[in-house]
């Protein structure tokens, strides 16, 4: 069995190898990436593994972008320190969801349940959670919980997403706010390129939502919303051409 470790903190690869040492011992560590980035160029660039380890947190953005830029084929065993995006994970090729420190027992249950299925369960498995992906990013709801219910959310009603620490919310345009279970790495694949932006790491706005721009230090832009927001909004000197032509419709 091959097998791809994504992770970006050596302890968590070193504990992974030792188990897979000693609960697969015939296994082998095809290869070890460490960002989003670094892990399309592996995957895209070398045979397919029989299975993936993959962090979530990446340093250069969440795993998820992965699926978004290449095609991944082979089941995913994510580790995490962080249990909120279990749902995410589950849409996409995971076979099961580890969280940190990973250890011996959770380890052993997830590659059994891996030696389970059969190639055809496997390869149903696969293009059912492809599937899954694909429809996906044609979003045009999310669903959020609301107290004891859940709502669909139109992203038409969306002035713009914002996050700050591991909290994301979606602000309307007559002034509603709603929590969202997934970063905004993601969230910002899921709605369309014509009509939002991602400004920064803390916002991705709505174009209908913009009332002007104004000239910032450093060959920066500032972006006024015609809706209150929590912060500025500063378009970096490097994102300014980007932002200008997506504006333009170019």
């Amino acid at each position: 069995m091959r097998v791809l470790i994504i992770e970006d903190e050596t302890p968590a690869v070193r504990n992974l190898r030792s188990l897979l040492r000693t609960l697969e011992p015939l296994a082998e560590i095809a290869g070890i990436t460490d960002s989003v980035a670094s892990s399309i160029g592996w995957l895209k660039g070398n045979e397919t593994p029989d299975l993936i380890f993959m962090d979530i947190h990446l340093a250069d953005g969440d795993a998820f972008l992965i699926f978004e830029q290449t095609t991944v084929s082979s089941p995913v065993i994510f580790t995490t320190a962080y249990d909120r995006y279990a749902l995410e994970a589950f849409r996409v090729n995971s076979i099961d969801y580890l969280l940190k420190p990973v250890q011996a027992d959770d380890l052993k249950r997830a590659l059994d349940k891996l030696k389970r299925l059969t190639h055809l369960e496997l390869e149903t498995y696969l293009h059912r959670t492809h599937q899954g992906m694909v429809q996906k990013n044609q979003l045009k709801n999310f669903l959020v919980p609301v107290r004891d219910k859940i709502l669909p959310l139109s992203v038409a009603d969306i002035a713009y997403c914002h996050t700050a620490g591991e909290k994301v919310s979606a602000y309307t345009f007559d002034g509603r706010v709603y929590p969202l279970d997934m970063s905004l790495d993601i969230i910002g694949t899921r709605l369309p390129e014509e009509d939002f932006f991602r400004a920064n790491r803390q916002f991705v706005v709505a174009r209908r939502a913009i009332a002007d721009m104004a000239v910032w230090y450093g060959n920066r832009l500032s972006i006024n919303l015609t809706v209150t927001v929590p912060e500025r909004i500063i378009v970096s000197k490097t994102r300014v051409s980007l932002l200008k032509r997506w504006l333009a419709g170019t």
